[in-house]
């Protein structure tokens, strides 16, 4: 697995590159690369598409079909070329993090790929179609990968997680298993994705309790979360305000709509669901990593910021907080 300090310096270079578009320098170089490694019609169509496409994003990953792969299917459309776009650098540290059925966002409008192996498999695949074992080329803003054939938006994983809607609502369904070691599984996940600070609040403040509904957690990684918390008196709300009393997996985010707000353990403040170009936005902060970790009890989802209130907060009754306030 990859080390907390490799993520980590991950995460921050694409938090300092927020708001700076990728350099056409860039997708010059990373077309040039692609051609020395074999890759010709990609490269040519970077060039060709990669304005439009990432006219506004400052950082990227590109999925890059083989000459065959042209070959064989013909000039891809416009938007399927868009599915082969993820709007976020994602170097192998950080793709071996994401466990199996793991979501990552495209530049096609409500379109994602899939993660289709686990941290302990040895390559890394997605929509079942295996990367390249390092990118063509990575600047640490602009990734490129290649792939054997394109990926097809139709795709349906089929695995072991429970159904979407197994405990999607914020209505308080218990279970049976153990919260300790639904939490410690969770906890220890959090700390080698540099999530330590959210895993310490974690284990502070809920490992142990018993007979609780499924909750899910927002996690803003470490430096994020750094930069912007200040005394310990601030901790609780903090932490309260990044949880969700519910266990919502990807699946049952995306199926949200616009508008949608969700209760959190903070009294008062709730988390607004939009969408931007496809991706989703929680109180204006993108969801990073989707599925970072989920079993029976837990879900946790990376975002690439600290949650702050909305202006249309939702007040949330005391008989909606499944956590007793007083044990935060």
């Amino acid at each position: 697995m990859a080390s907390p300090l490799a993520l980590l310096l991950f995460l921050s270079s694409f938090f300092f590159s927020l708001g700076r578009a990728l350099p056409r320098e860039a997708i010059f170089d990373a077309a040039d690369v692609l051609s020395d490694s074999g890759f010709v019609s990609m490269s040519l169509t970077l060039e060709i598409v990669a304005e439009t496409i990432l006219e506004q994003s400052p950082s990227a990953t590109v999925f890059a079909p083989s000459d065959s792969a042209f070959k064989k299917s013909g000039q891809p459309s416009l938007d399927l070329l868009r599915f082969h776009f993820a709007p976020l650098p994602l170097p192998p540290a950080s793709l071996r993090l994401l466990p199996a059925g793991a979501r990552i966002p495209t530049m096609l409008p409500g379109q994602s790929l899939t993660v289709t192996t686990s941290p302990s498999d040895s390559e890394t695949s997605v929509n079942n179609i295996k990367l390249t074992r390092s990118p063509i080329y990575d600047d640490g803003f602009l990734l490129v990968y290649g792939i054997e054939r394109f990926f097809d938006p139709t795709f349906q994983f089929n695995s072991q997680r429970p159904s979407p809607d197994s405990n999607s609502s914020c209505s308080g369904k218990n279970h049976t298993a153990s919260a300790s070691d639904s939490f410690d599984q969770a906890i220890e996940t959090l700390k080698a994705g540099g999530y330590s600070t959210m895993a310490s609040f974690l284990a502070m403040q809920l490992s142990g309790v018993t007979d609780q509904t499924g909750i899910t957690v927002f996690a803003p990684a470490d430096d994020t979360v750094m930069n912007r918390i200040g005394g310990f008196g601030e901790y609780p709300s903090f932490f309260r305000r990044h949880v969700v009393p519910c266990r919502l997996l990807w699946n049952d985010l995306v199926d949200f709509s616009d508008g949608t707000e969700l209760p959190t353990f903070l009294e008062g403040f709730a988390i607004n669901i939009t969408r931007s170009d496809g991706v989703l936005i929680l109180n204006g902060v993108p969801v990073f990593f989707p599925d970072v970790f989920f079993n029976d009890r837990v879900v946790v989802h990376g975002v690439s910021d600290v949650l702050a209130a909305q202006d249309n907060a939702l007040h949330v009754d005391d008989e909606q907080v499944v956590f007793d306030p007083l044990e935060f």
